[in-house]
């Protein structure tokens, strides 16, 4: 029997604006990679697909790759492109 883990998750700017919130706290199961999130989220809402090559992740505050498997405790950060000036 797999253990659960719980993450926090933080949203930024297409995230954010879809969720409709700037946090998402979610149970996965032990051995869980960061995709696993982006995947959920897509199954929820399929439009974000369309992010899926161009959003970076984050494990606590630094860069990652979708293939980092998380611990219990991690915060993961979506991060899609943004603009501005």
């Amino acid at each position: 029997m797999a253990e659960n883990i719980q993450i926090t998750v933080k949203l930024f700017a297409i995230f954010q604006e879809v969720l409709a919130t700037d946090e998402l706290q979610i149970n996965l199961e032990s051995g869980t990679s960061v995709s696993a999130i982006f995947d959920r989220l897509v199954s929820q809402h399929p439009h974000l697909e369309k992010w899926r090559l161009l959003t970076r992740y984050a494990v606590n505050l630094n860069f990652a790759d979708p293939q980092t498997i998380l611990k219990n405790g991690d915060e993961v950060a979506l991060i899609p492109p943004v603009s501005g000036g």
